[in-house]
């Protein structure tokens, strides 16, 4: 995907205006990706932007999209395991979106990350006019806001709020919403990942239909004998195909520990029945 007018994740060094001190440095995969996050106030990325990111990782691909990106983990993560990858990171905060730059920066990605500053539900004007290109995107990655406005109490603080509910809309629901934009910045045949609610499975569902088919769903257990809490989606655009239900994913072993496959996730390792996406 052409950055575009998008930012340079190197460009104005990433300033956070002085806010160090409320940043923690935290690593993923193993120590090899180290990112700075908000300690309050904004979503902290952890166990689902590490899945997700695996599982787009898994296809190799060529022009990838994050949306709503957060500080990055997502993209970044993809951009550090795939090297040929170049990573767009979508993402409306400016302070969300400056920690994006700094963190590419830091980890020497800064050459094959841009950062756009858009609203994922904003007007198809809007994304071109930020530098989003239609039809650009070999894969599409998301972790979306969990509930739609007056599900769930939308949180005081608002960058955290913003990252776990989705404002108000008119018309469509706001996942439908979300994913047309996925379709629009998608070329034919690309692909998607996203990780959401394992309930809200029936509007995954519904707000794929039409855009995207042929939709893998592994469910995510926090542990054995407990239900599972996200399902980790994959579907290609345009596609027919019929829907599969993936082998689960344990997180947690009895004792708290994660399990063998969980643990090899966190630190960069797919196992083989995700290799090939």
């Amino acid at each position: 995907m052409s950055a575009g007018a998008a930012t340079s994740a190197g460009a104005a060094g990433g300033d956070l205006g002085g806010q160090d001190a409320c940043l923690s440095q935290d690593a993923f995969l193993a120590g090899r990706l180290h990112l700075s996050q908000f300690r309050k106030g904004h979503h902290r990325g952890g166990t689902d932007g590490v899945l997700a990111a695996m599982q787009a990782a898994a296809l190799a691909p060529g022009r990838l999209v994050d949306l709503g990106a957060g500080t990055g983990l997502v993209g970044l993560a993809v951009a550090h395991l795939c090297p040929r990858a170049e990573v767009t990171l979508v993402e409306r905060s400016p302070e969300l979106a400056a920690l994006c730059r700094s963190n590419a920066a830091a980890n020497g990605l800064a050459d094959r990350v841009h950062v756009v500053e858009a609203d994922v539900l904003g007007s198809g004007a809007d994304r071109r006019a930020a530098g989003l290109e239609r039809g650009g995107a070999d894969l599409i990655v998301t972790n979306p806001p969990w509930f739609e406005a007056g599900q769930v109490r939308r949180s005081p603080a608002q960058g955290r709020g913003r990252a776990h509910v989705f404002g108000e809309t008119d018309g469509a629901s706001p996942l439908m919403q979300w994913l047309r934009t996925a379709s629009d910045l998608s070329a034919p045949g690309a692909r998607l990942v996203m990780i959401h609610r394992a309930d809200a499975l029936g509007e995954i569902l519904a707000a794929a239909a039409g855009r995207f088919g042929g939709l893998a769903i592994r469910p995510i257990h926090p542990r054995r004998d407990e239900p599972a809490i996200r399902v980790l989606v994959s579907a290609r655009k345009g596609s027919r195909a019929a829907m599969t239900i993936e082998p689960a994913l344990v997180l947690h072993e009895a004792d708290g520990r994660f399990t063998a496959e969980a643990a090899a996730l966190h630190g960069g390792l797919l196992p083989a029945d995700w290799a090939n996406g």
